[in-house]
């Protein structure tokens, strides 16, 4: 797991009736990325990193995944379904853009018939058809582009 550490100077302000606030530098925000990553890539991250704890014995099936995580297995199942994506998908999900506000465009209801096909050339093209039709409905965040 990657850290990000922020190192800024702040100052400590008193407000009125003696509340005290944090001020920031103006650098330090800057360097911090606006908006939150969509669900859906963090979910994608997360089938990858547990299908390595399943690979390397670190946990024995998926039962104990939703005991540790205290989800039910056919949670778990939906997001190690993710894992069926191509491996184009899997990547433009893991970067996809950062949502600034609102909803995000993508959700996990929307890819589970997707990971469901199993040609990826099928995969492939309702992929490009659920990006086009989310970039259309969600002016919100940065488009996505659609590798074939």
């Amino acid at each position: 797991m990657t850290e990000l550490t922020i190192e800024c100077e702040v100052a400590v302000v008193r407000r009125r009736h003696g509340r005290k606030e944090l001020r920031a530098d103006a650098r330090c925000e800057d360097s911090v990325p606006q908006g939150r990553l969509p669900r859906v890539a963090r979910l994608t991250a997360l089938a990858i990193r547990f299908d390595g704890l399943l690979r390397a014995g670190a946990i024995a099936d998926y039962a104990s995944l939703a005991r540790l995580g205290r989800v039910t297995r056919a949670r778990i199942t939906q997001i190690m379904n993710l894992l069926l994506l191509a491996p184009d998908i899997q990547e433009e999900l893991l970067f996809l853009p950062r949502t600034l506000q609102g909803r995000d465009p993508i959700h996990l209801r929307q890819l589970q018939p997707i990971a469901a096909a199993e040609d990826w050339r099928e995969q492939r093209r309702r992929w490009r058809e659920l990006v086009e039709a989310s970039s259309n409905a969600s002016p919100v965040s940065e488009p996505i582009s659609a590798a074939d």
